[in-house]
């Protein structure tokens, strides 16, 4: 080999370096790095109040940021890709989950997974079309999805991300704040993973007390489940302190776990259960808290594949941790068929002792 050949070589090699290494100091210096506890602006706030003894409806739903379709599969669970499969299908996944939400008639609304600007759903600003949909709803945003650019898979990469969960509202609410989550993953790793956090909203009750809505979407592929564990220790002494004070709570979204009160073997599938899914530890509801969870009807699947009823794993993960002072009167999950997330929506009817 000739020496100008081992000089491109060795000017090529070092390009490359500089290049990664730019890249990784781009994405150091930009880091999405939030506070313990940050405050929220609440849009459209409404002026009903919530009423003790008076049925009120509440939905969960990750809603995939409408890219996760059936006929998707996503390269952390598996399977190859990394974005919604063009422009005008996540315009109809969303519209598809728009039209869900409206039927299930909630007052409330916690979804996950909602993004803003992100190449992987066709830089729609998902925020702003739910909130003009549901007009007469207060929302508010908090973000747990941050990044410049994600370079994975190499031949097809994520790209940009600002996502996050998104509470709207049929009642007024005197604050909104976005809780860190504990547990992050090792440099480099976490400057293109998720901030975990959850969104604590707070609604007046006309009798003096207030009612607390967490919305919340934990951690799924930690290995050895360690950050999950400083999740839940956080989430079981923040219950604590609020349910000493009286308050009603009410903890929803994507647990990712399988919940108490349900299992995946209810479900037709060929695959093993996969690697990524625990089950909820049963000490960490306190005492007199209730799940409020359908057990008949899977909440999520799995995404190394494209959806195929009886293939694909399935489980309840989505649902409502509920305080000994709310009453359950029924919970329903909506069997989609996963036509337009990879998750299923799940309603609560709850009243307020």
């Amino acid at each position: 080999m000739s020496s100008t050949t081992i000089k491109i070589i060795g000017f090529t090699l070092l390009a490359a370096v500089l290049i990664f290494g730019g890249f990784l100091l781009y994405i150091t210096i930009t880091d999405y790095k939030p506070k313990e506890t940050t405050p929220l602006t609440v849009n459209h706030n409404q002026e009903q109040m919530m009423k003790q003894g008076e049925p009120f409806a509440i939905t969960t739903f990750n809603i995939g940021y409408a890219g996760l379709d059936k006929d998707q599969d996503f390269f952390m669970d598996g399977g190859t890709k990394s974005r919604s499969s063009s422009e005008e299908q996540t315009k109809t996944n969303l519209e598809a989950i728009a039209s869900v939400m409206t039927t299930s008639g909630s007052d409330l609304f916690m979804l996950q997974e909602v993004d803003i600007d992100s190449s992987r759903s066709n830089h729609i600003d998902e925020v702003s079309l739910l909130s003009n949909i549901f007009s007469n709803y207060s929302n508010v945003f908090a973000t747990n999805y941050k990044v410049p650019w994600v370079p994975i898979p190499v031949l097809d990469p994520m790209g940009s991300v600002n996502s996050g969960l998104l509470t709207l509202s049929k009642f007024g609410s005197t604050s909104n704040v976005r809780y860190d989550l504990p547990g992050k993953e090792s440099w480099p790793r976490q400057l293109f993973e998720l901030d975990r956090a959850f969104m604590e909203s707070r609604f007046p009750v006309d009798n003096g007390k207030e009612l607390i809505l967490i919305n919340l979407h934990l951690s799924a592929f930690d290995q050895g489940g360690t950050i999950r564990k400083q999740q839940l220790e956080y989430l079981s002494t923040y219950i604590q302190r609020e349910n000493d004070k009286g308050n009603y709570l009410i903890l929803g979204g994507d647990w990712n776990h399988s919940l108490p009160g349900t299992t995946p073997d209810v479900f037709e599938t060929t695959q093993a259960w996969p690697e990524w899914l625990q089950q909820f530890p049963e000490d960490f509801k306190p005492e007199g808290f209730q799940w409020a969870v359908d057990a008949k009807i899977p909440s999520v699947r799995t995404l190394d594949v494209a959806y195929s009823e009886g293939v694909n794993f399935r489980a309840v993960i989505d649902g409502f941790l509920v305080s000994p002072n709310i009453t359950i009167s029924g919970v329903q999950g909506h069997d989609l068929s996963f036509e337009h997330s990879d998750h299923n929506p799940v309603t609560a009817t709850l009243i307020l002792q």
